[in-house]
């Protein structure tokens, strides 16, 4: 699915694209599970599935010190159990936990609205 955005700064990631297995943030596609903020880009974060998500992945998000994060799940929502977000509950900061699609549509309705977004995108092979 192309994703259209007309605001966004010069310097900001855009996500561009999602499909099943991949999605363009900017210019380049990536087919790893990844967390994207305005102006930050990790693309070897790690999890292949909810299941794998641990705190050292939570860390890396909560790092960006993030206004609210988005948990994108992969291609089905699946919610993670509630000790593997301990973490992000105990640092008080909103999430939210969707498929991947879904987030990546959500990412960019916020970061358009000036909101200090992170998300954790699960991006299953």
């Amino acid at each position: 699915m192309k994703i259209q955005l007309e605001a966004g700064g010069k310097n900001d990631n855009l996500i561009r694209a999602y499909a099943p297995g991949s999605v363009t943030i900017n210019d380049e596609t990536y087919e790893t599970s990844l967390v994207i903020s305005r102006s930050s880009l990790i693309n070897d974060w790690g999890p292949e599935s909810v299941d794998d998500l641990t705190a050292a992945h939570l860390d890396a998000i909560l790092e960006l010190d993030p206004e609210l994060i988005l948990i994108g799940t992969g291609d089905i929502l699946k919610f993670p159990p509630a000790e593997k977000l301990r973490a992000l509950i105990e640092a008080g900061i909103g999430y939210e936990i969707m498929d991947t699609g879904a987030a990546c549509r959500t990412y960019n309705v916020l970061m358009a609205e000036g909101r200090e977004i992170v998300a954790g995108l699960i991006i299953q092979g």
